[in-house]
């Protein structure tokens, strides 16, 4: 996991390195790098899509062979975003995005009122766009797609889950694709614009749960997030 973590902070400087001495050029409405600051709200489902396996000989397993319709939700959360994109064509880019967000998994349906089952997730979900342009003068509205992989890092049991004998939670790597939508607006020629972005993301990552080194039950979550951002963008 250390792997995945310094990987993907080299990515992001290298980003930035190769990035950086281009910037010193004037912007322009027309140039070929773009990098873009957003606040970004991530609405992830995060329900239950199977259960792939459950071992009733555990307090965790047998409580939830109990249980009619259980489910469970992840909560939304809000996180700054970097995205930088780079212009084949004035109307074919690609674009990649930076961020770490944050949530936790909570019992719904027939776990509804359960409290926390799966605490301290943090994701960084690495995702690559191509991304065409049409040029409407200073509007210029896009879509795109393109792969996702998100990288899970620091998942703990949430309260419930310990009270049911759970001291271990493994939440894997997934992954996915990304569809993509939304439109750079440019503000004069000197650049610098508005960005508004929408992200619907296709992940089932699966979630371990152990009681004291037995598996006590797997399952495949459907996460499935919407990321909607909006921020402002320099282009040169």
């Amino acid at each position: 996991m250390k792997t995945m973590l310094s990987a993907a902070l080299g990515a992001t400087l290298a980003t930035t390195a190769l990035v950086a001495p281009t910037a010193a050029h004037a912007g322009s409405a027309d140039g070929k790098w773009q990098v873009k600051v957003l606040g970004t709200a991530v609405l992830p489902n995060g329900r239950i899509d199977e259960i792939k396996s459950i071992n009733t000989a555990t307090t965790l397993g047998s409580t939830l062979a109990a249980v009619t319709n259980p489910d469970v939700k992840a909560n939304d959360n809000v996180v700054p975003t970097l995205a930088v994109e780079y212009f084949f064509t004035p109307n074919v880019s690609v674009e990649t995005i930076c961020c770490f967000t944050g949530h936790h998994v909570e019992g719904d349906k027939g776990l509804a009122g359960a409290g926390r089952i799966v605490d301290h997730v943090l994701i960084l979900p690495a995702t690559v766009t191509a991304k065409a342009h049409l040029p409407l003068g200073a509007i210029k509205p896009y879509v795109g797609a393109g792969p996702a992989l998100f990288f899970v890092f620091g998942e703990k049991p949430g309260d419930t889950a310990k009270a049911l004998g759970i001291d271990k939670v493994r939440m894997s790597n997934s992954f996915g694709v990304a569809l993509q939508g939304g439109v750079d607006i440019a503000l004069g020629d000197k650049g610098f614009g508005l960005s508004l972005d929408a992200k619907k993301y296709f992940i089932k990552p699966t979630a371990k749960f152990y009681d004291n080194g037995t598996l006590a039950l797997e399952t495949k979550h459907k996460l499935d997030p919407w990321v909607l951002s909006a921020g402002v963008s320099y282009r040169f």
